[in-house]
């Protein structure tokens, strides 16, 4: 038997959205107690440069380089498969760069979270694909 992929019910969109704003502010406000809540202990975030971190690689970067100034989502596409949500939509980024100066990096962002009994949804998997120069 094979899990169909549909569409959330509002509630189940209403979790998602919260649980995508409680990250936005996390990584902002370098709060690593809510990260380490909202993070699954196996996630995988790639960069958008391709750098690749684990959970603690990930919380370790945002405590010393506070790198997220502000972060802006477009329109979510949401899909289920069973306990797992696959979330896709453009993503701004502010950042502060290791010289102290500030750039925006805009692109499309993939995000698969599982839902926990007991700690309801966790982002197992990050992927952001910059925008490429137009010619």
């Amino acid at each position: 038997m094979h899990a169909t992929v549909r569409p959330p019910d509002q509630q189940v969109a209403s979790e998602l959205h919260a649980v995508e704003l409680r990250r936005q502010r996390a990584l902002v406000d370098a709060d690593l107690d809510v990260l380490d809540e909202i993070f699954d202990d196996t996630l995988v975030h790639t960069h958008a440069h391709g750098i690749t971190h684990t959970k603690t690689q990930l919380l370790e970067h945002t405590a010393s380089r506070r790198p997220y100034l502000r972060i802006t989502r477009g329109e979510l596409l949401i899909r289920l498969v069973g306990d797992v949500a696959v979330v896709t939509g453009q993503l701004t980024n502010l950042l502060r760069t290791p010289d102290g100066g500030e750039r925006t990096l805009a692109g499309v962002a993939t995000q698969v979270l599982r839902r926990h009994e007991r700690d309801g949804w966790q982002f197992i998997s990050f992927q952001m694909t910059p925008f490429a120069e137009q010619k």
